[in-house]
């Protein structure tokens, strides 16, 4: 759900220029990139007028490109280059007034792009083939709509234009002047050039709209929104520089992968998506809270820490998790939870009390090939054994942050829990082992004819000289008593009960103000 009143977060960063994107059908393909607060804007053709540029350089010569520093009065009408489609040497340095007759089905047939808020005058991006726009033979992709039935577009807003052209009636009078550098930047947009691209841009994105055209034609831009977006630079061989990044919409409906011309400028894009992504998080975290409710989220109440990490599931697989951190459990989702039911059904589920954090930072014969310096490795206890999970962040401070609140997680879920009692076999007798944090180590049999448990052994955590396991079901206690050493037969896989005596005693001693 969206907060009510929610703003954008401030001195977000803007930039603008070309990069490559990969489509599966098509591979590597020279594309326009837009980074606004909201998301990164895409366009998959090749602007022929950006040969030379480095991404994000401001463009001297040509106004008329998306950098959001230029203004609408800095846009060059300029003639058209020999040869380039548009009206005839004479015509396109001069305004021209254009009668069109719609039709009753297609409309003008046109779509447009631009708008006040883009720092761009409103552009005829595309003309469908058969119908008004088209059969006219006197408007051309590349036009720059000045004026629609005497009404100003030249201060407009993308949607005050589509409205202007949509409410006309069946005659219509448009002022147009050419520009001659968007009709090579427009030229794969004409009928009949639809491409793969499978997503248009949300309303008001100043994207390209369609006036009245045919339904169904693909769009040639694709926004990814930055709320809880998963954004990672990598390496891809034989190529060995890391100027590639990938990145992936918190539902995980919209993911593209980006090539930059070197490392340098791929570190650069990629802190301006990892930081106006995380200027969105507070806002995450508001909405995962307001999504819960009283309720909480999977048994607990609180959400401490809300983020993506990459976890290494073998030497050459990896995949992108959305971690929640409660006061009680590591929550692992597929995607950002939309409803209730779904943050409520985690696709793994760790207790912070019998997870360990084993390992941060570079290690020897680490399996990331990308991000060793910035991994951590968790090993969870389970019934049914031992789970190692390898995950990385993408910079330090995210890094140190997930480090820093597992840690303090594992202590606080400790004081919080308390207790923990399992069922087990000792001496031939069925009884239950509590684990308490102020109490210590108790074995006992319920005993409801006397109203109390029958204590069979008690003994503080002071008294604890070594606890083991066999890994399979057998817990080891010694206690330096003259029981000496107690097995005792958990049924199942031990090593959740010994996670959680080593929690126990980190929290205890992290009380004296120690490291554990």
């Amino acid at each position: 759900p969206a907060l009510i009143g929610s703003r954008l977060p401030r001195a977000m960063a803007v930039r603008a220029g070309p990069l490559e994107l990969f489509l599966r059908d098509r591979g590597w393909l020279r594309a326009a990139a837009e980074l606004r607060p909201e998301g990164l804007r895409l366009s998959n053709e090749e602007p022929e007028a950006w040969d030379g540029l480095s991404n994000g350089s401001p463009r001297s010569a040509s106004p008329v490109h998306m950098s959001p520093a230029l203004g609408l009065a800095a846009a060059a009408l300029l003639p058209p280059e020999a040869g380039s489609p548009g009206p005839g040497p004479g015509e396109a340095e001069r305004l021209r007034t254009v009668r069109v007759l719609k039709q009753e089905a297609g409309g003008l047939g046109i779509s447009i792009k631009g708008g006040r808020e883009n720092h761009m005058p409103i552009l005829i991006s595309k003309i469908f083939r058969g119908l008004a726009a088209d059969q006219s033979g006197e408007l051309f992709v590349g036009d720059a709509i000045l004026s629609v039935n005497g009404s100003d577009l030249r201060e407009a807003s993308h949607d005050q234009a589509v409205q202007a052209l949509k409410k006309t009636g069946k005659e219509v009078l448009l002022e147009v002047k050419y520009l001659k550098e968007v009709s090579s930047y427009f030229k794969n947009t004409t009928a009949g050039s639809a491409q793969g691209w499978d997503s248009s841009s949300p309303p008001g994105s100043g994207g390209s709209s369609p006036v009245s055209g045919p339904q169904g034609d693909l769009e040639h831009e694709k926004t990814i929104p930055l709320k809880m977006c998963y954004v990672r630079r990598k390496v891809r061989s034989p190529d060995l520089e890391k100027r590639y990044i990938d990145l992936s919409s918190a539902d995980g409906k919209s993911s593209v992968s980006l090539r930059v011309k070197d490392s340098a400028t791929a570190q650069s894009w990629f802190n301006a998506l990892h930081g106006n992504a995380s200027a969105l998080l507070p806002m995450v975290k508001a909405e995962m809270r307001a999504l819960a409710g009283n309720t909480g989220i999977a048994g607990s109440k609180e959400i401490k820490h809300v983020g993506w990490l990459t976890e290494q599931v073998t030497s050459d697989v990896e995949k992108p998790v959305l971690a929640i951190l409660t006061e009680k459990d590591l929550l692992l989702y597929t995607s950002l939870p939309q409803t209730r039911e779904s943050l409520n059904s985690p696709s793994s589920r760790h207790p912070l009390i019998a997870t360990r954090l084993v390992h941060s930072g570079p290690a020897k014969g680490s399996l990331l090939a990308d991000n060793s310096d910035l991994s951590f490795v968790l090993r969870a206890g389970t019934p049914h054994g031992v789970e190692t999970h390898l995950f990385s962040a993408e910079i330090h401070l995210d890094l140190s942050t997930w480090t820093r609140l597992l840690v303090d997680g594992c202590h606080n879920a400790a004081e919080l829990i308390q207790e923990v009692v399992t069922a087990c076999t000792w001496d031939g007798q069925d009884c239950k082992l509590a684990v308490h944090l102020e109490k210590g180590f108790t074995i006992y049999q319920d005993a409801p004819e006397i109203g109390r448990p029958k204590i069979l052994l008690s003994q503080p955590f002071e008294k604890l000289r070594m606890s083991s396991d066999d890994g399979v079901k057998v817990l080891y206690l010694d206690f330096g008593a003259s029981e000496a050493e107690i097995q005792l037969n958990l049924q199942s896989c031990p090593k959740t009960i010994v996670f959680i005596i080593h929690s126990f005693l980190s929290a205890k001693v992290t009380r004296l103000g120690l490291l554990a």
